[in-house]
């Protein structure tokens, strides 16, 4: 992969630095005006809640008084985790690996198994891989894990109604996404020579925005609520393994784990409406999914990336 020229990556750092870091949030939160989050009787899942953002969100409803349920593949960092917070309903855990179709399956027989109804669901679990990974089900391991995965996690559940007719769902995307023009066909790239683990990653997260873009008019009806948002830049131990680069020069205004979930708890508190069908929310505000010219698709639909999902679940299950 060609290097990124400096003068590039110096553009980037004075464009977006003060916006997303720590100094972006510290700024708007000034204006913020806070009420306490009181979650009881609500039932949350989150998935890749046994670190970084997840957990801090996780840890936040649960001292609000929320059922929570985190998921991820370490069953020792989810115990570890849970046994770390102090609530009045302890924090429970189910494992499942969303590199693999058939562990979410697995993990929603065994949310169906709880007997609880879930009222917040944030998909939060995500990777980004610089080498092409193909799973034992010859899938490129990002595509399933950042987006395929919890598309049928969203699905199933909204099939099966274990998520409530007032339920929030909130999908943590990223920034990664901006540059890159939604390509149905690319979500799923198998081939080495065509893979850019960044754009692998991209595409994924601006899928997620639009697959929220489709739950919302469908559900248009419903007091359910269907949201993407973006943490900011974050010092969490995934973005430490995949762009250490990244984090050795912004180490010292890189958010820490609770500015990154503030808005994912903001959401599921206030449950805002939002005036575009698609949006991603950023520091509380809800935004545009674009900020360059050349990344809208028109002719691309989000029904178009949620047809291209159910077909690849569909070919996994058969």
């Amino acid at each position: 992969m060609a290097k990124v020229p400096f003068s590039k990556l110096i553009k980037f750092y004075v464009r977006f630095t003060p916006s997303y870091s720590a100094i972006g949030y510290n700024l708007r939160s000034i204006l913020w005006r806070n009420r306490p989050n009181q979650f009881s009787g609500q039932t949350w899942l989150i998935t890749g809640g046994s670190e970084g953002i997840g957990a801090s969100a996780a840890r936040q409803a649960a001292e609000a008084g929320a059922r929570v349920i985190c998921v991820a593949r370490d069953a020792k960092k989810l115990e570890a985790f849970a046994q770390s917070v102090n609530s009045s309903i302890p924090i429970t855990w189910l494992t499942a690996d969303f590199s693999k179709t058939r562990d979410v399956h697995r993990l929603i027989e065994d949310i169906r198994a709880t007997g609880h109804s879930l009222d917040v669901l944030v998909n939060n679990v995500g990777i980004q891989k610089h080498q092409l990974i193909l799973t034992d089900e010859e899938m490129e391991t990002s595509f399933v894990t950042n987006i395929l995965s919890h598309h049928i996690l969203v699905k199933n559940l909204l099939e099966s109604r274990i998520l409530s007719d007032s339920a929030t769902v909130i999908e943590v995307a990223s920034g990664g996404m901006y540059n890159h023009k939604m390509v149905v066909a690319d979500l799923n790239i198998t081939e080495p020579a065509r893979y850019i683990g960044p754009r692998a990653y991209g595409l994924a997260k601006r899928a997620q925005c639009m697959t929220m873009s489709f739950w919302r008019e469908k559900s248009v009806h419903s007091q359910q609520r269907f949201y993407a948002m973006h943490p900011g830049w974050v010092d969490t131990a995934s973005v430490n393994r995949s762009m250490p680069r990244f984090v050795a020069i912004l180490k010292s205004v890189l958010r820490d784990h609770d500015k990154g979930a503030d808005t994912i708890v903001y959401l599921a508190r206030e449950r805002p409406e939002q005036k575009h069908n698609e949006a991603i929310w950023f520091d509380r505000k809800e935004r545009s999914t674009h900020i360059y010219a050349h990344t809208p698709s028109p002719e691309v639909s989000a029904r178009d990336v949620v047809n291209y999902l159910d077909i690849q679940a569909a070919t996994q299950a058969a």
